[in-house]
């Protein structure tokens, strides 16, 4: 089964405070920006789907201003589409952005409205995220930086090691892959992101939480601590002398000055259900589970699980990823009846190491610094590559000298 979401794996931002009124023809494409319109990125804006078509738009903004965005269906009706658009431009308010969905993919239809004014052009049948796409790229300036990715990271309960491997895939993407990367250490009370990476910056993420009106580029940059060349580090106080009990939107403003500014961002997201917490989760990129291969990690994923598919219908499945499997002495469920009961694949098996871990923890160094052949170290960075969409490109890059390592295995044969 293809996963849902974006086929090209591009990174679609977030809809703006904007209106969006459509008018359909018919229940399919009415069906399908209804079901958009509960998507995550599209939370601020305030959608209303109706039928009639052009027709129906033209008399309901006769006496009324019209929304930011009209999306209207042309093509089922009887008459001329062109004309239909003309009248609907007559009672249009400027700056409003229109978007038609037709059903003739016609080359020259498509730069007559595009001459008319038309922002998009969707041809028929249409998905959720296609009509999410257009909305969102009207309002994306088109010299402005790529999207960041954000990859948020949770525990199925406390102590199966989701912070780690949350250190550890952000510093994977940053040297494996090169792209720059925060990691974002969000347990304000006992993060432990400072200490992992042997840092103790004087500032760090709370800044930013309990003086959301300071928050900007320049003022997010001065938080960060850098920890490689690729890497940066919004650390978290671990102190107790506030409560973290945050509103819902409390991190919004500082994760969308990171999206903006850098290309990924790994979110270390507490084991626990607060408002906050959930929207984190649900407005991240891609999400991984980390779980110990015993019931109480199961139930807790399942319900995870089930939560954020709904939640998130139209992105791909949150990964999960198995931690300290093989412990001597302890019973386990299999890997194997793990992901049957929970009907989704192990993205990852991360077996346990106490000596390895140990160490790494001690020094405040990653995984691969401490044993740089280690399989983990492998593990992650494929984790890492599959998250950021640059997988396939390293394995392509594998190839290019395959020619030329087999050429040399014969040579040294003979």
């Amino acid at each position: 089964m293809s996963e849902p979401g974006d086929p090209t794996g591009r990174v679609i931002a977030p809809v703006p405070r904007i209106t969006v009124q459509a008018f359909c023809e018919t229940g399919e494409v009415a069906g399908a920006i209804e079901a958009a319109s509960g998507d995550r990125r599209m939370q601020k804006a305030h959608t209303r789907v109706q039928m009639g078509g052009a027709p129906a738009a033209v008399e309901a903004y006769r006496s009324a201003p019209t929304p930011n965005v009209i999306i209207v269906e042309i093509g089922t009706a009887k008459g001329n589409p062109l004309s239909a658009l003309d009248s609907l431009a007559e009672v249009c308010d400027a700056g409003t952005k229109v978007v038609v969905v037709g059903h003739v993919n016609d080359v020259v239809l498509y730069r007559e409205f595009i001459r008319r004014g038309v922002s998009e052009y969707l041809i028929a049948p249409i998905d959720p995220v296609s009509v999410i796409a257009a909305i969102s790229e009207l309002f994306c300036d088109p010299a402005a930086e790529p999207l960041g990715r954000t990859i948020a990271v949770v525990g199925a309960k406390g102590g199966v090691g989701a912070s780690t491997l949350a250190h550890n895939l952000a510093w994977s993407v940053a040297r494996d892959y090169g792209t720059a990367t925060v990691i974002a250490d969000l347990d304000i009370a006992f993060g432990t992101a400072g200490l992992n990476f042997n840092q103790d910056p004087p500032q760090g993420v709370a800044e930013a939480v309990f003086a959301p009106d300071r928050v900007d580029a320049n003022f997010v940059d001065r938080l960060l601590s850098k920890c490689t060349d690729n890497l940066s580090l919004l650390a978290a106080p671990a102190t107790l002398d506030r409560p973290t009990d945050f509103v819902e939107g409390a991190f919004d403003g500082v994760i969308d000055v990171l999206r903006a500014s850098v290309p990924c961002i790994v979110l270390d997201v507490p084991h626990a259900w607060s408002a906050w917490c959930r929207r984190m989760l649900i407005g991240a990129d891609e999400i991984v589970v980390v779980a110990a291969p015993d019931l109480t990690s199961l139930r807790n994923a399942r319900n995870l699980f089930e939560v954020l598919r709904q939640a998130r219908p139209h992105d791909r499945m949150p990964r999960l990823v198995l931690n300290g499997v093989g412990m001597p002495k302890r019973p386990e469920i299999a890997v194997a009846e793990f992901a049957k009961a929970l009907d989704a694949p192990v993205a990852a098996t991360v077996p346990f190491e106490p000596a390895l871990f140990g160490t790494a923890a001690n020094n405040g160094q990653m995984l691969a610094e401490v044993q740089p052949g280690a399989k983990v170290t492998e593990t992650l960075s494929e984790l890492a590559g599959s998250l950021t969409g640059r997988a396939e490109t390293r394995r392509g890059r594998g190839k290019l000298l395959e020619p030329l390592l087999a050429r040399l295995a014969r040579r040294k044969a003979s």
